[in-house]
C-alpha cells in the first residue's frame, strides 16, 4: 500500500482546527504517539530514503518500514505495518540483527477527515506544529489529486 501525503510546518494549530471545522471535517479524536526510529550500521537509511520504526499508540505497538519517496511533489513511500504482540521480543531482534535506536519521536496527533482525506494537526516535541494530508492507495495521481483537492 502507498502512503500518498504532504506534510508543511504551521504557526497556529489553532486556526487550521477552526478553518477545518468550517471545511466541515469530522474530528476522530486525538492521539500520543511515540516513535522510535532505528538505524543499521551496514544500511545508511539516510542514504536510501528508508525508515524503520515502533510506534506506540494507545497501549499498542506496532512496526512500520517505510521505503524511499516514489513522487517529488509528496511524501510518496511504500508503508508495511505489522502489529507487534510480543514487542520486546521484536526489540531483541532487531537489536540481534544490528539495528539501533537512533531517535524517539513524540507527538500528540488531532485527526480529522476531510472528504476521504485524513488531515493530522501534529505537535511534536522539540520540532513544532505541523499538518499532514494523507490517503493510502496504489494509484499516486489519483491521491495527489484528492490532497490537493481538500
Amino acid at each position: 500500500m502507498l502512503e500518498i501525503e504532504i506534510k508543511t510546518p504551521v504557526k497556529d494549530l489553532n486556526e487550521v482546527r477552526q478553518r477545518l471545522e468550517g471545511l466541515n471535517a469530522v474530528h476522530r479524536g486525538e492521539v500520543e504517539q511515540s516513535d522510535t526510529y532505528f538505524t543499521h550500521p551496514c544500511r545508511d537509511f539516510g542514504v536510501t530514503d528508508e525508515a524503520l520504526r515502533i510506534r506506540a499508540q494507545g497501549g499498542l505497538l506496532t512496526l512500520y518500514y517505510k521505503g524511499p519517496k516514489l513522487d517529488r511533489e509528496t511524501k510518496t513511500r511504500e508503508e508495511i505495518a505489522a502489529p507487534l504482540s510480543d514487542p520486546a521480543a521484536m526489540r531483541t531482534i532487531l537489536q540481534r540483527l544490528g539495528f539501533k535506536e537512533f531517535a524517539v519521536v513524540d507527538k500528540t496527533r488531532d485527526i480529522y477527515d476531510l472528504d476521504g482525506v485524513e488531515v493530522v494537526l501534529d505537535h511534536i516535541v522539540g520540532l513544532g506544529d505541523y499538518v499532514e494530508l494523507e490517503v493510502q492507495g496504489e494509484d499516486i495521481e489519483k491521491g495527489k489529486a484528492a490532497l490537493y483537492n481538500a
